[in-house]
């Protein structure tokens, strides 16, 4: 599900720049590899970049209880597994001051959209792996690491800075649709009370 949601988060800002020709302005890819001579990927030139920064598991949803109640039995499965994406659009345009303009349109769009679901979001389910995806809901808010994390970022990715900014994409649930075990309901509870 990280590459779907992804994916149309791609395709939701590309539909927002609104732009009639057949190149899109922002591509899905990995911003570390930008420079480097191996990449033939002619999709990051002159392009902004969408990268995955970190997963981070949400903590606060844990212990949610793990077993649901269908019909007349229990049935228990492994907890889901509920993610925060930290994503970063990166500008590698090669006029400075569109790289500047590309940002703020991104910063705009999330701005006036910060709910994605299944009703208010239009994305290609031509896509390879798009056609599977059924109900999702996650929302995208601005984050605003400090200039020791942003460098420490940028060091890690290969040390040249493009203007870039970072969103947190909370909560993506992953679950794979396996049942653990099976049991029957308790209907009633029978008992003899002696008094004294």
């Amino acid at each position: 599900m990280i590459f779907e949601i992804l994916q149309i988060i791609t395709e939701e800002v590309n539909n927002f720049f609104n732009i009639e020709i057949e190149e899109k302005p922002v591509s899905l890819d990995n911003i570390a590899f930008i420079e480097s001579e191996t990449n033939d990927n002619t999709n990051t030139s002159n392009n902004v970049v969408l990268s995955l920064l970190h997963t981070e598991e949400e903590a606060t949803l844990k212990n949610i209880p793990n077993h649901q109640i269908e019909g007349t039995k229990v049935v228990y499965k492994n907890n889901k597994v509920h993610l925060n994406l930290y994503i970063m659009f990166s500008a590698n345009r090669t006029d400075y001051t569109e790289s500047l303009k590309s940002l703020s349109k991104i910063i705009e769009f999330f701005q006036s959209k910060r709910i994605f679901t299944q009703s208010n979001t239009i994305f290609d389910r031509e896509v390879d792996g798009m056609d599977k995806i059924k109900d999702f809901r996650f929302t995208v808010e601005l984050f605003s690491p400090s200039f020791e994390e942003m460098n420490f970022i940028w060091g890690t990715l290969g040390g040249k800075q493009y203007p870039s900014v970072i969103y947190k994409a909370s909560v993506l649930e992953i679950e794979r649709d396996v049942t653990q075990s099976e049991g029957s309901l308790i209907t009633e509870i029978n008992g003899n009370l002696n008094h004294k």
